[in-house]
């Protein structure tokens, strides 16, 4: 009877996957048409932009409309997750993303609308973390540090993918893994339902992906972008939570902090490191730049895909470390994985200098 069960979840997690990849993969090449007829491109003059060409930024319609019709066809109505202040508040995300990729939303309107997204599903929806696992000596958080840190976090995971959507296929690569890795950990737990938004997110942009390798025919838009990394926020807050559910049968997971720290690492350390040398720079935090960890990998001579492939590795290997060294605590696992990250960032540094001096010298690692 058991197996019976695990044979009906591991079909059911099939069909979502399947279904959402081909929800978007089926919808790409209309939009594409539609964007081409009405002239809907990239801006190519951008000092940011890394093509010469004009190139429709549409792709997180479909990456949304995937998303939402398999998430009410195939969800599981429990309470594990309030699907319902999920879809509103990727509604509003939607439409602000869309308005910014057809004519442009100044900043401070971006980060209200994402301030509301994120109270409606941390007040209204309560997802939030309540506990910090024993992270620094930290246990539960009362109500006001709990909402206050939960509304914070999302905003910086659904900023941290839209900055790292700056080359082909590194925010979709980025997001499966994301995604992904926490709809497999869900399964284990037996958290099914936050299993399937995991999947109905993970097809929905492998769909796209197919379209955004390298030569990029669209891109997935800041409505990709933020829509992904507001699934990726509130998977991650879940995974905290539910992992630490006990019972009879279900299994627990003690390092989920570390874990979903080294899940999400990619973006939230590139947005961190820019934020921080910006203001250090006496800068805006959020001045656009080309000092992202993709944009100084281009400069090594790697083209998008080997970028991307790269940074994904680096991805994969800092949740393998977590796995590995799972005895040890959360706090020194997370401290690891961000020297981890450190430690990358300085070979890149050395490697430029090495590169701009065309000389390789242990002074390349200071200075």
């Amino acid at each position: 009877m058991v197996e019976l069960l695990h044979l009906h979840h591991f079909i059911y997690n099939i069909l979502i996957l399947v279904f959402s990849t081909m929800i978007t993969w089926l919808s790409i090449p209309s939009i594409l048409h539609v964007a081409r007829s009405r002239h809907l491109y990239d801006d190519v003059g951008h000092f940011r932009k890394q093509h010469d060409h004009g190139i429709p930024r549409l792709g997180g319609v479909a990456i949304f409309v995937s998303f939402t019709i398999t998430t009410l066809l195939f969800s599981i109505i429990d309470k594990a997750l309030p699907v319902s202040y999920l879809l509103i508040a990727c509604i509003i995300l939607f439409t602000m993303g869309l308005k910014d990729d057809l004519s442009g939303v100044n900043s401070s309107t971006k980060f209200f609308i994402q301030f509301i997204v994120a109270a409606i599903l941390v007040l209204l929806g309560d997802i939030r973390i309540t506990s910090m696992c024993g992270v620094f000596g930290i246990f539960q958080l009362p109500f006001i540090p709990s909402a206050i840190f939960s509304i914070l976090l999302i905003m910086l995971i659904i900023n941290s993918f839209n900055l790292i959507d700056g080359i082909d296929g590194l925010a979709a690569t980025t997001g499966i893994i994301v995604n992904l890795s926490f709809a497999i950990l869900f399964m284990y737990i037996k958290q099914y339902e936050l299993a399937a938004v995991g999947l109905a997110m993970t097809g929905a942009v492998i769909g796209f992906l197919r379209y955004n390798i390298t030569p990029a025919k669209i891109f997935m838009g800041d409505t990709g972008a933020l829509l992904i990394g507001l699934v990726s926020a509130v998977m991650a807050i879940k995974f905290i939570g539910v992992s630490r559910l006990t019972g009879s049968h279900l299994p627990t997971i003690t390092f989920a902090p570390a874990l979903t720290t080294a899940i999400l690492i990619g973006p939230i350390f590139d947005t961190l490191r820019v934020f921080i040398l910006r203001i250090f720079s006496g800068k805006s935090p959020f001045e656009a730049d080309r000092n992202h960890t993709h944009h100084r990998i281009l400069g090594l001579g790697l083209n998008h895909l080997q970028t991307t492939l790269c940074l994904s590795f680096i991805n994969l290997l800092s949740i393998a470390i977590v796995f590995i060294f799972s005895s040890l605590s959360n706090s020194f696992l997370i401290i690891l994985i961000f020297s981890m990250s450190l430690m990358a960032n300085w070979i890149i540094t050395f490697c430029l200098r090495s590169k701009e001096r065309e000389n390789i010298a242990l002074r390349n690692f200071f200075a």
